[in-house]
């Protein structure tokens, strides 16, 4: 994968959906977000007047995870995502919504991927936990079924995860919904079912794309995520010798 991001090639139009975008989450984030999310914005230099230059984010972020952000051309499929994330380098798209598409997308453009995603690559022990999911996801490429199971590990951690903290309020921390107007106020408010993290309970959970999530799980700490690590692997590897591929 050699694409590069072309950063002259953005219009007008371009950084002024980003610029809309920014704002919008930059008012609706401080009382929903955890706050290492919003730290992280300002430790990747990100800011409302243009879109991120990748080469000078990773100046930033390298130095802090290791993790850097290379150019994709939008979904890549499992065997290159998780290497790439194995290996510290987070796939993100180059391409950026257009004005009349700002409240729904059917798939991921720069601002969730940049702007949702970026600002946690900041957080060590999170990154260590993507960084180890994804090494375990390259041990069974050759099962679907089983990456199905461990990508709803994925989604709703990474993408829709919230976290509880010591005051049992829910935060979020999940890229899908900090990117995302309408679902950082469901997520958080009393409408939506939270559930305590679990990973049996997460492996038989199937999740949504087409529309908001209608449940979401919450961690009390980033190092829960990396300790569930061994019973993940346990799962799977039963789920291995028990089941047949589904092919």
């Amino acid at each position: 994968m050699n694409l590069t991001q072309n950063y002259s090639s953005y219009t007008e139009e371009n950084h002024q959906v980003w610029n809309i975008l920014f704002d919008r989450q930059i008012k609706n984030l401080p009382d929903k977000a955890i706050p290492e999310f919003l730290e992280g914005l300002q430790k990747v230099g990100f800011s409302r007047e243009r879109i991120p230059n990748f080469d000078e984010v990773n100046q930033r972020l390298k130095p802090l995870t290791g993790f850097e952000v290379v150019a994709a051309p939008g979904i890549v499929d499992d065997a290159l995502f998780f290497e790439l994330i194995a290996n510290r380098k987070f796939p993100a798209t180059v391409w950026v919504r257009k004005m009349e598409q700002l409240d729904y997308l059917e798939e991921p453009d720069m601002f969730h991927d940049v702007f949702g995603h970026v600002p946690l690559l900041t957080i060590p022990v999170y990154c260590e936990f993507l960084a180890k999911l994804s090494e375990m996801a390259l041990d069974f490429l050759d099962r679907p079924d089983i990456i199905d199971k461990l990508t709803r590990i994925y989604w709703y951690t990474i993408e829709f995860g919230l976290f509880r903290n010591t005051a049992g309020e829910a935060k979020i921390y999940g890229a899908g919904i900090l990117s995302s107007v309408g679902e950082s106020r469901l997520s958080v408010s009393e409408e939506s079912i939270k559930h305590k993290f679990d990973v049996e309970h997460i492996l038989n959970t199937p999740y949504i794309k087409e529309t908001y999530q209608s449940q979401y799980f919450c961690i009390s700490s980033f190092e829960e995520l990396l300790e569930s690590l061994p019973q993940l692997k346990e799962a799977l590897v039963a789920l291995k010798q028990k089941e047949p591929a589904n092919l």
